[in-house]
C-alpha cells in the first residue's frame, strides 16, 4: 500500500483525532489530556514512549530495520498547545473550554504527526534509523522546546 493510499484510509481517524484535541484545547504547560492521547496512540502503533519531558512533553522513538544501529536519527516535531482565546465557532468540534482554542492549528500539527508516526510503524521495515517523534508542549511563549531539552 502506498502512502497516499495508507494515509487516505486513516484519513477519517486522523480526523477524528483532530477534531477531539481542537474540542479540548490545553494552554502552555496544561497539556495532560493531549499527551494522554499522544502516549495511548504511539502505545497502540508500538511505538517507545517517554512522558513527562518539560512536564508534558512526549517523545515517541521508533527503531527501523535495524533496530536503530546505523546511529542514524531524525527528529519530526509538532507543538500541542492552545491559545487563551474565546471561540465563537459552532461546529461540534468547537472548544468546551471557555478562553481556550486551537487557534494556531497545533491540534492539526499533533494528529498530522500522528499520522506520520503510525505510516512510519507500518513500515518500521521500510527505513534504517531512529525516528524521534517530538511532541512539543508550550509552544505559545511558554519555552516548552527549553524545557523539553532541559
Amino acid at each position: 500500500m502506498s502512502l497516499t493510499e495508507f494515509l487516505a484510509a486513516q484519513a477519517p481517524q486522523i480526523a477524528a483525532l483532530r477534531r477531539d484535541l481542537h474540542a479540548h484545547p490545553e494552554l502552555c504547560f496544561e497539556e495532560v489530556r493531549t499527551a494522554d492521547v499522544v502516549a495511548r496512540q504511539l502505545t497502540e502503533w508500538g511505538i517507545a514512549v517517554h512522558r513527562g519531558l518539560g512536564k508534558t512533553g512526549v517523545v515517541g522513538t521508533l527503531h527501523g530495520r535495524d533496530g536503530g544501529a546505523s546511529g542514524r536519527a531524525l527528529g519530526l516535531r509538532a507543538d500541542m498547545d492552545a491559545l487563551p482565546m474565546q471561540e465563537f465557532n459552532t461546529f461540534a468540534h468547537a472548544s468546551r473550554h471557555a478562553g481556550k482554542m486551537h487557534a494556531c492549528g497545533h491540534d492539526g500539527h499533533t494528529a498530522m504527526l500522528l499520522a506520520a508516526a503510525q505510516y512510519l510503524a507500518a513500515h518500521r521495515d521500510s527505513f534504517e534509523g531512529t525516528v524521534h517523534l517530538i511532541f512539543q508542549l508550550a509552544e505559545e511563549g511558554g519555552g516548552g522546546a527549553r524545557e523539553m531539552v532541559q
